[in-house]
């Protein structure tokens, strides 16, 4: 079905609406139990379709939507578990003022005075809002409106700033606007993928499970990837190009070389095309083998591989992006393309893959500092004058405001004094975090808009405002290829929370703007937008949803995905191949680049390179994915990735601990030695937060250096020093309830029966008993084993026969069977201090296949009892690797460490 038969009054005709429940237009109705919704997915661009099913109890049951075009049934294990995060055990329920619960008038009152008189005070750049992906294209129209356009200012910017403002400033460079060129569907009909700075089978496992399943059908299909790390996107790709950190330009200036030597361009396309003769020539003194350190006969052969296939699809990520030179990697591989004419057909492009469920939604709206809505230009007079007259607004920005890492540094200097942060956990995510934290902690007005107050930046706000979360809130969100999906309410909204357009457009009520902010309900919004889409449109701008400017509640209800421009003479499709670019002169541009080094240098001071990035079952700072046991069985704890040469020249073994130091802060780690890294290069993981591992707040450590163009921060190539931390004791701990750790290392995470935690420190304590329960928080019953002069102490806490909560304490790394011992608290477990699992209840071991949550012991088992030889032949067996398929290259490792290899991994 296609929205065009939706629209109503706007001259088609009306379909009936779809099979499955819609929710209504307006917010927080209950759904009927067994009731199934339509909706989308809480996590990344992709943008999956989901069927929510409530239970009647606060829960929801949780399926691929077979019928949604970007996922076609298929979930990650993060979507998987969406039912295991819907709780209220931490949610916000009501408006805090200072600690204190208030009243909605109080606190809105209060939101909106301090805004004001600041602004009169001060000036309107004397505030700012920090907004998220996570907000609804509604949420973020208002956000934007009421910042840029009655305000007066523009600082108003996003976590996204972080994910893809440098594909942003690159395609706005080379196309004239942030145009997506191409749609999923590219990646199937390609020939040839390449994944650039990208972990696609981890960080979006539906899309590359695409790829796989188009390599299936069509084995000539052809994988490449390009990454500093070994990831496992090189489980199934033809070429690994590791090259080192920050070399993609000189990589792809290379290839832009070569394809002229070749004859490989597109001499027909050029005529659409400027500045190719400046971006070869720079292109020509590109040194691509001496630059990335990798042989020239593996840069000949994927050279080779790319210009001799027509249809080659690039996909590029947050390797690409979050880097100070994240603007000129886009345009080296856009340069390629355009060089080549391969943009905007059937299975050949450029395409980024986004990080967040709406940070699409966000580009689109202006979410970024320095955009208008609908792709229109801030520096542009005439798309100032345009939006301040559709929105009837007395004023508008007239200039970008501050991007992320600036707002913030305004915050810390004091240029900013009221601050609104909305669904995002900057004290964490930011780099440089510490001197962010400090900045927020002494601001002098912040208002956190969040489900819950146990966030790191929550903790800092004088107000706290309690927001509808997914699964209770409507509106619309945007994947990575234009796709415009329905969120929809599945659940009541719980206690006093309301949607954020809805908070937002209060206050703009209560600063005098109430004609302005008059909604009532999220399709009002819809047809604004779309009716300011229409006035870009008429600039001859790509993002046009005018089609939807008279769309009825019943159709906003009903609406199918669609992707846009959607508009009386077209939806959907993909752009460019016609030659048609939105720059003045209708052409793009190619770029002249030069290969640029990390800001940040190695030398003898911090002499390895920091990389950080994204686990398979978690997602950014676990505020939603913590909560789900299975996602925390998987990789429970932060880690560094080192190689072994380095490993060895620290006299670092595998789980000791590390101690990771740069100019900006301080990170205690778990060392994983591995050859995934180059040699002088190391991972870590970005998830863990004060509530979660308050030592591996690992952006504490990054550099807030940014690119020149794109003001995204480079969280990929800082530098650090490491030493071994040496710790006195190390500890394994359990409970049925949670624990209150106190040590210079800690991290903890659920589990199926409670908590687990690991902990370690310098000096130990004088009595671990004592300790014990002030971890706990128990006066149960103690079994104790002690050697206290081996430094092993062992105590068991029970209530009866039930065990409550379980310490494990040694002077190196624990050895005990931690996925057994995990699952005890709350059951009788009389044999629980042994940390073994008696003959007939064996150990799963660590989850591997989060989906079907089967651990690595029981396929180690079924190898070996069962003669299992394929990732295929596991999957018939126990179901592992058999949903979203991103275990499936440890699956094959596993078959490798059993000696017996893999017929078939997949």
């Amino acid at each position: 079905m296609t929205p065009a038969a939706t629209l109503g009054t706007n001259g088609a005709t009306h379909s009936s609406p779809p099979p499955l429940q819609g929710e209504g237009s307006g917010e927080g109705a209950a759904t009927p139990p067994q009731t199934t919704v339509r909706s989308t997915c809480a996590y990344c661009g992709v943008g999956c379709g989901v069927l929510l099913t409530p239970d009647g109890q606060g829960g929801i049951e949780v399926k691929g939507d077979p019928d949604h075009p970007a996922n076609r049934g298929r979930l990650c294990s993060k979507g998987i578990a969406l039912g295991e995060t819907v709780g209220l055990d931490d949610r916000l329920l009501a408006p805090r003022v200072n600690g204190a619960d208030t009243d909605w008038d109080s606190a809105l009152d209060l939101v909106a005075t301090r805004f004001g008189d600041t602004i009169a005070k001060h000036g309107p750049d004397s505030v700012a809002f920090y907004v998220s992906g996570q907000l609804l294209t509604e949420d973020y129209y208002v956000a934007n409106k009421l910042m840029k356009g009655f305000i007066g200012s523009g600082n108003i910017d996003t976590n996204s700033r972080l994910c893809m403002a440098s594909t942003v400033a690159g395609q706005r460079r080379a196309f004239g606007t942030d145009t997506v060129p191409g749609t999923y569907d590219d990646i199937e009909d390609a020939d040839l993928v390449v994944l650039v700075g990208s972990n696609l089978a981890w960080c979006h496992p539906v899309l590359y499970q695409r790829v796989i399943a188009a390599q299936k059908q069509r084995p000539h299909v052809k994988i490449a990837v390009v990454d500093p790390r070994r990831t496992a996107s090189c489980d199934r790709a033809d070429i690994h190009l590791q090259i080192e950190s920050g070399t993609d330009v000189e990589l792809f200036n290379g290839l832009l070389s070569r394809i002229h030597q070749m004859g490989a361009l597109d001499k027909g396309y050029m005529r659409h095309v400027e500045g190719f003769n400046a971006a070869l020539a720079a292109a020509s003194t590109a040194r691509p083998a001496e630059v990335t350190k990798l042989p020239q006969a593996l840069i000949d052969r994927f050279y080779n591989m790319w210009i001799g296939t027509e249809k080659v699809v690039t996909i590029f990520s947050q390797g690409v992006n979050q880097s100070s030179s994240g603007a000129d990697k886009v345009n080296s591989i856009l340069n390629c393309h355009l060089a080549t004419g391969r943009i905007g057909k059937p299975g050949m492009g450029p395409f980024s893959v986004t990080g967040q469920p709406n940070a699409m939604g966000g580009r689109e709206v202006g979410g970024l500092a320095n955009m208008l809505a609908c792709h229109l230009d801030i520096e542009n007079a005439d798309h100032r004058r345009a939006v301040r007259d559709f929105w009837n607004a007395p004023t508008i920005a007239t200039a970008p405001g501050l991007k992320a890492v600036d707002m913030f540094r305004a915050v810390g200097d004091g240029r900013i004094k009221a601050l609104w942060i909305i669904h995002t956990n900057p004290a964490v995510s930011m780099p440089d975090a510490d001197a962010v934290r400090d900045a927020i902690k002494g601001c002098d007005f912040v208002v956190v808009s969040d489900i819950t107050a146990q966030n790191d930046t929550a903790r800092l706000a004088h107000v706290l405002l309690p927001a509808a979360a997914w699964g209770e809130k409507n509106g619309t969100v945007t994947n990575s290829d234009r796709t415009i999906s329905r969120q929809r309410a599945a659940l009541p909204v719980p206690g006093q929370a309301r949607p954020d357009w809805e908070i937002l457009a209060e206050v703009g009520r209560r600063m005098g703007w109430r004609h302005a902010f008059d909604y009532s309900t999220p399709v009002e919004i819809f047809r604004e937008y779309a009716g300011l889409s229409q006035v870009a449109g008429i600039f001859g701008r790509d993002f046009d949803i005018s089609a939807a400017t008279r769309m009825r509640d019943i159709d906003y209800d009903a609406m199918e995905p669609f992707r846009w421009p959607l508009t009386a003479t077209r939806q959907g499709g993909r752009f460019f191949a016609d030659g048609q670019f939105y720059t003045p002169d209708g052409k793009a541009r190619m770029l002249p680049l030069n290969y640029r080094p990390p800001e940040s240098k190695r030398g003898r001071r911090f002499p390895y390179r920091l990389n950080t990035g994204r686990l398979r079952d978690q997602w950014h700072t676990m505020t939603r994915t913590a909560k789900s046991p299975r996602l925390s069985a998987h990789l429970p704890e932060p880690f560094c990735e080192i190689h072994p040469d380095d490993a060895a020249e620290l006299g670092l073994a595998p789980a000791d601990l590390v101690e990771l130091t740069s100019t900006q802060g301080r990170a205690i780690l778990r060392v994983v030695v591995t050859d995934k890294v180059r040699p002088g290069e190391v991972f870590a993981p970005m998830h863990w937060t004060g509530e979660t591992a308050p030592s591996a707040r690992i952006d504490a450590l990054v550099a807030p250096v940014t690119d020149p163009v794109s003001g995204q921060p480079e969280s990929k190539a800082s530098v650090v020093a490491m030493k071994k931390f040496e710790a006195g004791w190390y500890a394994f701990a359990v409970s049925a309830g949670d624990m209150t750790p106190d040590a210079e290392y800690w991290a903890r995470a659920r589990t199926r029966n409670g908590w687990r935690a690991e902990l370690a420190g310098r000096e130990a304590p004088a009595d671990w008993e004592a300790w014990a329960r002030k971890l706990f928080g128990t006066e149960a019953t103690v079994q104790v084993v002690s050697d206290a002069g081996r430094g092993i102490h062992r105590l068991a806490f029970h209530e009866g026969d039930r065990l409550v909560a379980a310490l494990f304490v040694a002077p190196e790394p624990v050895g005990l069977m931690r996925d057994y011992v995990a699952a005890l608290p709350g059951t009788e477990a009389p044999g629980a201090i042994s940390g073994r699992a008696p003959a007939d209840r064996p150990d799963p071991g660590p989850v591997l296949c989060a989906c079907f949550n089967v651990g690595v012991n029981t396929i180690l088992t079924a190898i070996e009892d069962q003669g299992l030889c394929t990732v295929e032949a596991i999957g018939a067996a126990l179901q592992a690797g058999t949903n979203c398929g991103s275990c499936r290259p440890e699956i094959a490792a596993l078959l490798q460490k059993a000696a017996l290899p893999p017929k078939a991994a997949e």
